[in-house]
């Protein structure tokens, strides 16, 4: 498959396929990076599309930089590559995993896009910080007090990151959107998603026993089959 290395700014990316009049912007979760989109773009190249995959701060190219892992530094960093994108094609869609799906809201809820694939997607941060401030034993008044808590289970609450997001919820999105979800997910809970899906029309496929992270020979075999289908729908057609 052909493969371009290049820098969007100072943001390393990686664009496959030959040219072509449409293109996947693909965002990473935690613990991800831009190399992750070769997957998927093996069954969107063939289908028309290129890939552009990109390093969000503190991943891949960019490790040293994860104190600007936070949405106010990755949502306008998102906002400067679309609009790199709209130079360059007719046509964008997003594919996302994670935390990637709810930056991409933030940044795009005006976007005009083709379609939206999210894979596990985080879709209401509040309720995942109160989620997690509630598995750590941690109170408002503790986290405000501390500033920041190192929690056993490997993540950082912040009082900053839980005051921005419950600031900035997102309220719109009204993109064609498809989303496949784990009913063993530990990072959303179903009624959230659910929830989501009622409000944006978004088309939901449940995968019984899926995680957070698909990874597993099973899992990856019906991600890649949901990710066929959801490319072979026509423009802005999830159903």
């Amino acid at each position: 498959m052909k493969t371009e290395i290049l820098h969007i700014g100072d943001i390393p990316a990686v664009l496959y396929g030959p040219a072509a009049e449409r293109v996947f912007l693909f965002v990473h979760g935690q613990m991800g990076c831009k190399e992750e989109a070769g997957d998927f773009a093996a069954a969107a190249v063939p289908a028309g599309w290129q890939v552009l995959g990109i390093d969000l701060p503190g991943h891949g190219e960019r490790a040293a930089e994860m104190a600007r892992f936070v949405p106010w530094e990755v949502v306008p960093e998102l906002q400067t590559i679309m609009a790199w994108v709209r130079e360059r094609w007719a046509t964008a869609a997003l594919r996302c995993n994670s935390i990637g799906a709810w930056f991409s809201m933030l940044a795009f809820p005006e976007e005009p896009l083709d379609r939206c694939l999210f894979v596990s997607p985080v879709v209401d941060m509040s309720r995942l910080i109160e989620d997690m401030m509630g598995w750590a034993g941690v109170t408002p008044e503790q986290l405000e007090a501390a500033g920041e808590i190192e929690t056993a289970f490997g993540q950082t609450l912040s009082w900053a990151y839980r005051t921005w997001a419950g600031e900035h919820p997102v309220t719109r999105w009204e993109h064609p959107t498809a989303v496949l979800y784990g009913t063993a997910d530990h990072m959303t809970a179903r009624p959230t998603v659910d929830d989501f899906v009622r409000r944006t029309g978004a088309r939901l496929t449940v995968l019984d026993g899926g995680e957070h992270w698909f990874h597993t020979p099973e899992q990856l075999a019906v991600l890649r089959d949901w990710e066929r289908t959801a490319l072979m729908a026509g423009d802005g057609n999830m159903v």
